[in-house]
């Protein structure tokens, strides 16, 4: 029986067992000197201020989903401007083209009422 999966399996394994064994290296001949700057967590070279449970504005969530729906809007474009040629070419050019252009609207739409809203403004 040639299972089709073993030399998946087989290369899991050895990946297993590679990071286990340099992890384990790492643990036994690194450096043991910690010391209090060793410590602290790292924040891009700065000390730390605050503390790390610190509540964020309503705002700041509401520009991260905005900027995932802008994201996921670049997402259905680009392969369809990619293959917009080819759907021409099937006849389908002017119907995938104004269905794209709804999608689109809904968009800018939806855009306008934030900047109505002031939602990404910062200010309080």
């Amino acid at each position: 029986m040639d299972n089709p999966y073993l030399p998946v399996l087989i290369l899991l394994i050895i990946g297993i067992l590679f990071s286990a064994a340099f992890l384990s290296l790492s643990a036994l001949l690194g450096p043991k000197k910690p010391t209090q700057s060793k410590l602290e967590p790292y924040e891009c070279g700065m000390p730390p201020i605050g503390e790390p449970r610190e509540r964020f504005s309503v705002k700041f969530f509401l520009v991260a989903i905005i900027f995932i729906l802008f994201d996921v809007e670049a997402v259905f474009l680009f392969p369809w401007a990619v293959l917009f040629k080819d759907f021409k070419e099937m006849g389908l050019g002017p119907v995938l083209f104004w269905e794209m252009m709804a999608f689109l609207l809904i968009l800018v739409v939806g855009l306008f009422y934030v900047l109505k809203r002031k939602a990404l403004e910062w200010e309080k």
